[in-house]
C-alpha cells in the first residue's frame, strides 16, 4: 500500500526524520531525540506537521442551522468572528465519529478541522446529514487538490513571538487574541494564513493553516527563527500529560463522550437536539475519565491493562507512557464511578499487579506539574 504524504514529506526527509506509517500517512516520529523535542515544546519552543489532519469548509444560508443537528456542543456559543469550539460529533447511538474543532468566521462559512484517520468517515457522514436534512450548505475538504492547506502546530512558551518573527503581518492581528480563537491574515510571503489559538500539546501557541504550496517555505523559515521541529513521538507523550484524548485510542465509535471524560463538550442543557442526544440522555455516565501515576517499579503503563480498584470492580487504561517531564510512568484511563481521586488502585502489568494513584487531569499544563 502507498503511503499518503503531506506537504511537508520532503522536508521531514532532508531533515533526517525517522518515518513510519501513520494510520496510512508517511510521518515522522522523531526527528532523532524523541526525548528533546517533548523537552523543546514545553519549555521553549517546537512545531509538528499536522496536514495529515483535514480542514472541512462549510458554507451557505444554513450552516449554523445544519451544525446545530450535527455537533453535540452548542455552536451558538460562537458569536464571535474567529471563536472556536471543541466538539464531537457522534451517532444516533450516542458513541463518537470523531472529535473536532468547529471555527465561526460569519454566518455562512464556518471551518471544521477533522483529525487525519476519520477524514474520509467524516465528510461522508456530513455530506450524509447535509442530504437527509436538506440544509444546501456546501462542503469542501481542503487537504487534496488545488485548493489544499497544509497545517502547522506551532507550541511552547515561546511560540508565539517566534511566528511573530516568521510572520510579522501576523502580529498585530493576533497578538490580543485569546485561546480558542482565529485570525486569517495575508502575508505576502505565505498567502492566506489562518493564525488559531489552539494545540494539542498543553503549552500556549498557535497553529497555522495556509496554501500547501507555501509548506516548506514556512516550515524552513521556522526552522531558520529556531524552532525545533517535533515529530509523532513528542505529540503522543506532551498531549498524554495535558490529558487529552486521541481518537482511536482514547475513545471511538464505541464510547460515548461521558465516559471519555468529554462531558464538557457535549450540550445536554439547551432544548436544541442533536445527533445521539436522546441515546446520550438514556446511557448517562457509566465510567469516569482519570490519570494514574504508577507508584512501583516493575512496569511502564500501557492501553489496555486491566485497572482493579480496591472493590474489585474493573476498569482499562486507555493510553500509557512514561512521562519525560515527570519522570513517572502515566496513563489515561476509564475506571468504575465508585473510585475516587487519591484512591489506589492495581494495574496488571503482564504478571503482576502493580499500585498507581488516581489523580485528576491534566499531569501538566503550561510547562507545570499539576499532580503528585
Amino acid at each position: 500500500m502507498t503511503l499518503k504524504a503531506t506537504p511537508l514529506n520532503s522536508a521531514h526527509r532532508a531533515a533526517g526524520a525517522k518515518m513510519v506509517d501513520f494510520g496510512g500517512w508517511d510521518m515522522p516520529v522523531n526527528y532523532g531525540s524523541q526525548i528533546e523535542e517533548h523537552h523543546a515544546v514545553r519549555t521553549d519552543v517546537g512545531m509538528f506537521d499536522v496536514s495529515h489532519m483535514c480542514v472541512v469548509d462549510i458554507e451557505g444560508a444554513n450552516v449554523r442551522a445544519f451544525l446545530r443537528g450535527l455537533l453535540a456542543n452548542n455552536v451558538d456559543k460562537l458569536q464571535v468572528q474567529g471563536k472556536a469550539l471543541y466538539s464531537c460529533m457522534l451517532k444516533p447511538e450516542g458513541t463518537v465519529i470523531d472529535d473536532l474543532i468547529v471555527y465561526f468566521f460569519n454566518e455562512n462559512w464556518f471551518r471544521l478541522v477533522v483529525n487525519a484517520g476519520t477524514a474520509e468517515k467524516d465528510l461522508a457522514w456530513i455530506n450524509a446529514q447535509n442530504a437527509a436534512t436538506n440544509s444546501g450548505v456546501t462542503v469542501t475538504q481542503r487537504r487534496d487538490g488545488d485548493n489544499a492547506m497544509a497545517l502547522i502546530a506551532v507550541q511552547g512558551p515561546n511560540a508565539r513571538a517566534k511566528v511573530w518573527e516568521v510572520l510579522p503581518t501576523a502580529k498585530e492581528a493576533s497578538e490580543q487574541l485569546k485561546p480558542f480563537n482565529a485570525v486569517i491574515v495575508k502575508d505576502t510571503a505565505f498567502g492566506e494564513v489562518m493564525v488559531a489559538r489552539t494545540g494539542y500539546t498543553g503549552e500556549d501557541g498557535f497553529e497555522l493553516a495556509f496554501p500547501a504550496a507555501q509548506a516548506d517555505a514556512l516550515w524552513n523559515a521556522l526552522v531558520a527563527a529556531g524552532v525545533k521541529p517535533a515529530g509523532l513521538g513528542a505529540r503522543d507523550t506532551l498531549r498524554l500529560e495535558a490529558g487529552m484524548n486521541l481518537y482511536g485510542q482514547d475513545m471511538d465509535e464505541t464510547v460515548n463522550p461521558l465516559d471519555a471524560g468529554l462531558g464538557w463538550t457535549v450540550d445536554l442543557v439547551s432544548e436544541r437536539d442533536f445527533i445521539g442526544k436522546a441515546a446520550l440522555q438514556k446511557a448517562g455516565q457509566n465510567q469516569q475519565y482519570v490519570g494514574l501515576i504508577l507508584r512501583e517499579k516493575g512496569g511502564v503503563l500501557r492501553a489496555h491493562q486491566k485497572v482493579i480498584s480496591a472493590s474489585g470492580s474493573v476498569g482499562e487504561i486507555t493510553s500509557g507512557t512514561f512521562s519525560p517531564t515527570m519522570q513517572q510512568a502515566i496513563a489515561l484511563g476509564r475506571l468504575p464511578m465508585d473510585v475516587a481521586v487519591g484512591d489506589t488502585v492495581h494495574v496488571e502489568i503482564r504478571d503482576k499487579k502493580l499500585a498507581a494513584t488516581v489523580v485528576k487531569l491534566p499531569f501538566v499544563r503550561n510547562g507545570k506539574i499539576l499532580v503528585s
